[in-house]
């Protein structure tokens, strides 16, 4: 492989560092951007990969909401990863100032660089299966057995499901600027719920809490019958290298792998880790769930749509086009919890 310059925006993030890694072990010059530059903190861990790696990293400064902050970082690139995105699943407060307007006018933003730089040919973006189905119930509603690349999340909106909405707005946006130019391709890469051994002690993920709260406890009564398809980081960022350097790749990829529910995530942390942990062993009723709603972050109409639905993705575009390789659930949740206890985190 020929080395390139890669810039990767939010590039401190759980993700984004898989990425940063796996770009430095083959030898690119990677080129990040993060808020803050004297928060050396931040990215210390990409410093320490770069050190023994044969690729080079540069840091620069740059605000999704700024127009024009990411001139500097993407002019000369060859290639730019677009991961920098705000996930929080409970934003009730001013979703649209919190998640929307981040997602869409830093992509906006993102791309109107790239668009200044002509030396960029590829964007990878990554996008959700969020940006293909809002609800576990949307498959039942379009008669399908599984998600494809071909769906699009048409049921999420400010009031329901900001994050989701956020995601597909982001999507779109992305595609309609590409399509207004004929320099450079668009790929995105669509994970699910992602799991996996981080490369920080960060706990800012909602993936990573949510796999913490499992194992101190916090669902030991039940958890409730809500199913998700479930992706292992080292895969996702695996994906964003193949649809980059693989001049072939186009359009959306799915890169998720097995179903199920934080109920075969515990029994997979009980039949690696014993009892150590006091992980759910059985589901909560879907109407108990209802009246636990408020409390747990859940609207009624979350509950409604979601509890008890099953959930499934068609990837077989990303083995045939990207030539991807999966994780097994098994690994990735065995993996995780091994790095959270050599990381002291649990």
């Amino acid at each position: 492989m020929n080395r390139q310059i890669v810039t990767v925006t939010g590039g401190t993030g759980y993700i984004a560092s898989w990425i940063v890694h796996d770009l430095l072990l083959v030898g690119h010059e990677v080129r990040i951007t993060v808020r803050n530059k004297s928060k050396v903190e931040k990215y210390q861990h990409l410093l320490d990969i770069e050190s023994s790696a044969p690729g080079t990293l540069v840091v620069y400064e740059a605000d999704l909401l700024q127009e024009g902050s990411f001139d500097k970082s993407i002019d000369g690139a060859d290639i730019v990863m677009h991961t920098a995105s705000p996930f929080l699943l409970d934003d009730k407060n001013d979703p649209k100032k919190n998640l929307v307007d981040p997602a869409v006018i830093g992509t906006q933003n993102v791309l109107n660089s790239v668009n200044k730089s002509e030396s960029v040919s590829r964007v990878v973006l990554t996008s959700s299966l969020a940006a293909i189905y809002g609800d576990n119930q949307d498959m039942v509603i379009n008669n399908a057995n599984a998600l494809n690349e071909e769906m699009w999340n048409t049921t999420s909106s400010l009031s329901h499901n900001a994050y989701s909405y956020s995601k597909t707005e982001a999507e779109k946006a992305a595609w309609a600027m590409k399509k207004k130019q004929k320099r450079w391709e668009l790929v995105t890469i669509h994970p699910g719920f992602v799991l996996g051994p981080s490369l920080t002690k960060r706990k800012d993920s909602t993936s990573i809490e949510t796999l913490l709260r499992l194992l101190h406890g916090d669902l030991r009564i039940g958890a409730p019958d809500l199913e998700f398809v479930f992706s292992d980081v080292r895969d996702v960022s695996k994906a964003h290298l193949l649809a980059a350097f693989n001049e072939k790749a186009k359009g959306r990829y799915i890169v998720a792998n097995e179903n199920g529910g934080l109920i075969d995530v515990g029994n997979i942390i009980t039949k690696h880790f014993g009892h150590a942990y006091k992980v759910p062993k059985k589901k909560i009723p879907k109407w108990i769930v209802y009246l636990l709603a408020p409390f747990i972050g859940f609207t009624k109409t979350y509950v409604n749509k979601n509890i008890g639905y099953p959930l499934a993705c068609d990837h077989s575009k990303s083995i045939r086009e990207l030539g991807m390789t999966y994780h097994s659930l098994e690994e990735t949740v065995k993996d995780h919890v091994m790095q959270l206890k050599d990381d002291e985190m649990i």
